[in-house]
């Protein structure tokens, strides 16, 4: 990018908190029109950037958010990728950490920055946290190394005070500005008085200027089996005969655990050798699925179940998703379930 050019960015309206109001009769906040958002932020003018955007013709609620609206996305980027030097998703909360994380799957050899944001209150209301989240992302969007190209090039979660990498995320708080966190990745930048990139973690693991390699298919024959001490027999094997099931994201306890009575590893082998893919990652917020540190956990290996290591819950479920969408076969998609694609996994 020339020095003299001024940075084009482009933003993606979605809906979410940023960008509603206040229905005057319910009191409830529904999604409203983008130029909403524009009045509201006068202070954009003062950003010396190109700002373009693309608003969904009906704004959603992010509980409503799915592969296709994702998809949608991922095709406004591809066909506006040689023309924007930076994007930015403002997307509501609930479901932002599953986008942040589909996203990534979903632009490979991404090498310039896809910045996703939103608010806990809504733009218009004095105590906002929109404004400062917005401003931040097309700051961050915009900016450069010392060899002119974006610092960020990858898709990342600016929410407060910090930037994480969207496939580590997940959204902690329903209430406090400070929403998301990544519990076992650093920040990749701090704001404070100044925007301080923590360039060490920075993902570097594209060649700039590769050709973008985009996926749409997301294939969501796929299903979250959450353990808990008193789980029934008939409730396992009730989900993994699920009609089409094609992956399973297993909770487990600790480390990878999960019962030893004989009934659970019979139901989990006789899944596996039908061909569905299970993986197993911890139900705890930090740490990481260690197969060989417990005799239940290594006996969950040894029926075929794919240790997750330290993927979040929404990076799991959407890589499996990305996976069979690529139309791979089981042992495929276990080989890429432990191979590291864009930083969703140490």
């Amino acid at each position: 990018m020339s020095e003299q050019r001024r940075p084009k960015i482009l933003m993606i309206y979605t809906g979410g908190t940023i960008g509603m109001k206040e229905n005057p009769v319910t009191k409830a906040l529904e999604p409203f029109d983008f130029n909403h958002l524009l009045d509201n932020v006068p202070k954009l003018k003062k950003l010396d950037y190109d700002i373009s955007h693309h608003q969904f013709r009906t704004p959603i609620d992010s509980s409503d958010m799915n592969p296709e609206h994702w998809s949608h996305i991922v095709r406004v980027i591809a066909d506006n990728y040689e023309v924007y030097d930076g994007f930015v998703v403002l997307h509501g909360t609930d479901t932002m950490a599953y986008t942040a994380s589909a996203l990534s799957f979903m632009l490979q050899r991404l090498s310039k920055p896809v910045i996703i944001t939103g608010s806990q209150l809504p733009i218009g209301e004095v105590r906002t946290d929109g404004e400062e989240n917005l401003i931040t992302a097309l700051q961050i969007a915009a900016a450069r190394d010392s060899d002119g190209k974006p610092m960020v090039r990858e898709v990342a979660i600016l929410f407060e005070n910090y930037l994480w990498r969207g496939n580590r995320s997940t959204k902690k708080s329903a209430d406090n500005f400070d929403a998301f966190r990544s519990n076992n990745y650093p920040h990749l930048a701090k704001i404070g008085l100044d925007i301080t990139f923590n360039k060490d973690v920075l993902w570097r693991g594209t060649v700039f200027g590769e050709p973008l390699d985009v996926h749409y298919a997301m294939d969501t024959n796929v299903v979250y089996l959450d353990l808990f001490p008193g789980i029934q027999e008939n409730i396992i094997r009730s989900v993994l005969n699920i009609e089409g099931l094609k992956g399973v994201v297993m909770k487990t306890f600790g480390a990878g655990n999960g019962p030893s009575d004989p009934w659970f590893g019979e139901a989990i082998r006789d899944a596996v050798n039908r061909g569905l893919v299970i993986m197993n990652i911890t139900q705890c917020a930090n740490g990481e699925v260690d197969p060989y540190r417990y005799m239940s956990g290594l006996e969950l290996a040894q029926t075929g179940v794919v240790p997750g290591h330290d993927l979040t819950s929404e990076a799991a479920i959407t890589k499996l998703m990305y996976l069979f969408g690529c139309d791979m076969k089981a042992e495929q998609v276990k080989k890429y379930m432990q191979t590291d694609l864009c930083g969703e996994m140490s």
